[in-house]
């Protein structure tokens, strides 16, 4: 059934502290171990390992938000390195074990169960048409345990959301450097301070800055235009409407309950990241 579109909203904000534990020094650590480089070696083998061995042009196109020439540093290196399905098995090992430091006693908790399986139900029953990295997650098994396979069905949860607002971007004209400026002047930062863009060349984000300037989307001061903050929230909204079918499965009560039982999950997470 449809669900309010702040309900929606707010499963993202519960879901993507979940996910994101899979970014974090545990996971890290799993990955440098196994011979990469670093830190974006580890992101971009565990990130796209759902996708096969595809070539970096591929990958660029699916996470669509990355500079020219960032993904090439990383794939197809990695593969020289691990599988995609080794990358698979060592991100959700890690990002399980990381998640359960993170949680703490939540972990056995007596809901933790109940809440995992309404979490996986939503995560495999929105439709894969359009959602290449979606449908690459949907392929894996779920995991049984149910520390990971909160985080697996947090992370199908995310990518899925995260497919659509890829589509909402496009539709709206704004590409993926863009995006994380339109980002940043919401969180109230300068564009060349944000951590997605700040190491590209000053030209380059300038130069991104500009053409949003000429489209009337950034003012004279590098800030937004009232027109820049209404493409921003409607970019927004209709990343919204594009999750939603995720949670059509469960009903209003059930969603409910998600919520309530990802809170505390999610502010555990948060906590260890303040």
């Amino acid at each position: 059934m449809p669900h309010p579109q702040a309900k929606v909203h707010r499963m993202f904000e519960l879901v993507e502290p979940i996910a994101t534990v899979t970014f974090s020094e545990v996971p890290n650590e799993a990955f440098l171990a196994l011979g990469m480089r670093n830190y974006w070696d580890g992101y971009f083998a565990g990130r796209a390992a759902p996708l096969g061995p595809a070539p970096a042009e591929v990958v660029h196109a699916v996470f669509y938000n990355f500079a020219d020439g960032e993904v090439a540093r990383h794939i197809p290196w990695v593969w020289g390195k691990i599988t995609p399905e080794e990358a698979i098995a060592v991100r959700e090992r890690s990002s399980a074990a990381a998640l359960r430091q993170m949680i703490g006693g939540l972990a056995d908790s007596p809901g933790m169960v109940r809440v995992t399986d309404l979490a996986a139900r939503a995560a495999v029953s929105a439709p894969i048409e359009g959602r290449a990295l979606y449908a690459g997650l949907r392929a894996l098994d779920v995991p049984e345990e149910p520390v990971a396979r909160l985080w697996h069905a947090a992370t199908l949860l995310r990518e899925h959301r995260g497919d659509g607002h890829n589509a909402a971007l496009l539709a709206h004209g704004i590409g993926g450097t863009e995006a994380h400026v339109l980002l940043a002047l919401s969180l109230g930062m300068r564009a060349e301070e944000f951590g997605r863009i700040h190491h590209l060349p000053k030209a380059r984000v300038a130069a991104v800055v500009d053409g949003l300037r000429g489209r009337g989307l950034v003012d004279a001061a590098g800030g937004f235009t009232d027109a820049g903050r209404e493409t921003k929230e409607r970019i927004e909204a209709l990343t919204d409407e594009l999750a939603a079918p995720a949670y059509d499965v469960l009903s209003a009560d059930e969603l409910d309950e998600l919520v309530a039982g990802l809170e505390p999950i999610a502010a555990a997470v948060e906590a260890v990241g303040d």
